[in-house]
């Protein structure tokens, strides 16, 4: 009953849908008083809400590049070929999550023509998320990461194989089906280039350097520290706070972090409630949990935190501990699903504003999907 009430108000409000799930959840199986208890622990908990600070702050800095008009500028001065700029300019936009994202970098892809439509809105898909299986500030990661217990750096690099094989895929299914090359229309300016970029870029390198050399408290702080001197790089010079504060209000970067807030509740709820021990009696294998689960779940939510929320605890309560091998092609399987998932608001964006239908575009991904899942399904059976 919870993970079906999760299921279902996930797709209209993913952090109404966690707590609920963790409410519902709380009151068949404990008295209100460790419900309540469970729930304050998370919101007491420091590392926590320094992640949903940052995970606050990150569509913000997005919502800011967009509002000052410097992604614009960072992907006209991208002097790339066609195919590379079909697949970057998605990707560096899909690198901070704001709403309606799909609508910032179709009109890239459209502008830069050279395929069918069917496989434009499938490359603004496809490679518009490949960047998240890698980026460390990137939200579902690094929640995924740390319901695992696990450091999201010491994951990235069991994550490489997974991206690895995604550009591959991409650039065989997809770009190699482009032809002609890109023009450019205005002078190319180094400062468009490296402002924008530099902003982008300064919130990992110093969430990385953070954790490797300060004795911090929180190694969340770091997280923290990185996005909000991106953010104020951002906005520095370009927007008031007044105009801060209404950009905020219109892109309500607050639903991010209480997402965080929403996962680690229901995680609470669920170690109290017995459902571990439960679960833990069930007939699964890894390779089914991790894999089957993982990319049914995606597929139904086109999400991927409420997948990972699910099916980490259940690992966890199954079979104890999950290695970062184990989590990547966790990670990945999720990934799959999320991306072709036809609830997946860029799905049905990307295919619209293309001027195609949902089925073409899908047809488009199914090979590379079943190529990447059936990857996924083999290292399942290398590393559990």
């Amino acid at each position: 009953m919870s993970l079906a009430a999760l299921l279902a108000l996930a797709r209209w409000s993913l952090w109404i849908g966690m707590f609920s799930a963790a409410l519902l959840l709380g009151v068949f199986t404990l008295p209100p008083v460790d419900v309540l208890g469970a729930v304050a622990g998370v919101l007491s908990d420091p590392s926590v809400m320094l992640l949903a600070l940052a995970v606050t702050i990150i569509p913000l800095v997005g919502a800011v590049l967009e509002r000052t008009g410097r992604m614009d500028t960072l992907v006209a001065n991208m002097r790339i070929g066609r195919r590379a700029f079909v697949a970057l300019s998605p990707a560096i936009l899909g690198m901070l999550p704001m709403p309606g994202g799909a609508l910032l970098s179709s009109p890239m892809v459209e502008r830069a023509g050279g395929a069918p439509a069917d496989v434009r809105a499938a490359v603004n898909v496809w490679f518009r998320h490949a960047l998240l299986l890698i980026y460390p500030l990137s939200p579902s990661l690094i929640a995924a990461a740390k319901l695992a217990g696990l450091e999201v750096w010491d994951v990235i690099p069991f994550q490489l194989p997974a991206f690895a094989l995604t550009c591959l895929l991409g650039y065989i299914f997809l770009l190699r089906l482009y032809s002609g090359k890109l023009a450019y229309t205005s002078a190319f300016s180094l400062r468009g280039l490296l402002v924008p970029l530099g902003i982008l870029l300064i919130a990992p390198a110093l969430d990385f350097v953070l954790k490797s050399v300060a004795p911090l408290p929180v190694p969340e702080l770091a997280t923290a520290i990185g996005v909000s001197v991106s953010l104020a790089l951002g906005i520095w010079g370009m927007l008031g706070p007044r105009q801060l504060i209404a950009l905020a209000r219109k892109a309500r970067p607050w639903r991010f972090g209480l997402i965080i807030v929403g996962m680690f509740a229901y995680l609470a709820v669920f170690k109290s409630s017995g459902a571990p021990e439960a679960l833990a009696e069930l007939p699964l294998t890894p390779h089914l949990l991790s894999v089957g689960v993982g990319l049914l779940l995606g597929l139904a939510t086109g999400r991927e935190q409420a997948p990972a929320s699910i099916v980490v605890p259940v690992f966890l309560a199954s079979f104890g501990t999950l290695s970062p091998w184990g989590f990547a092609v966790m990670y990945f399987s999720i990934y799959i699903g999320f991306v072709m998932s036809p609830v997946h608001p860029c799905v049905t964006v990307s295919a619209e504003y293309a001027g195609t239908t949902l089925g073409g575009l899908l047809r488009r991904l199914l090979a590379p999907s079943a190529i990447a899942l059936g990857a996924a399904l083999a290292a399942s059976f290398l590393v559990f």
